[in-house]
């Protein structure tokens, strides 16, 4: 991967989850939900197996993911650390808004 793809990697991930975190921040007044959401997202994305599969085949869905965790190259976390700095952006700008009086909804 060149350094131009991974700088718009980045920034589309920072992009996407800053904008579904600031929504849903906006709709469920919940700041931090998305970052407590998101390693889960996370997982999701990186284990490729089914969810079922963590409660009919626990064993061996945990082993999987634990070898798709370590075997993660450098631009993968930096991509999705990228979008945990969205969430976590988008939990203080929507904070910063309800103090200066701002209201959704």
């Amino acid at each position: 991967m060149s350094i131009v793809q991974l700088v718009i990697s980045m920034l589309l991930f920072f992009v996407l989850f800053y904008g579904i975190s600031f929504l849903l921040n906006m709709i469920l007044k919940v700041t931090w939900l998305m970052v407590g959401i998101y390693p889960f997202i996370v997982l999701m994305i990186v284990d490729g197996i089914s969810t079922a599969d963590y409660f009919t085949a626990t064993k061996e869905a945990f082993s999987t993911l634990g070898t798709k965790l370590v075997n993660l190259y450098t631009a993968d976390i930096l991509m999705l650390l990228s979008g945990l700095v969205g969430t976590i952006l988008a939990g203080m700008t929507i904070r910063y808004l309800r103090k200066a009086g701002y209201q959704m909804f």
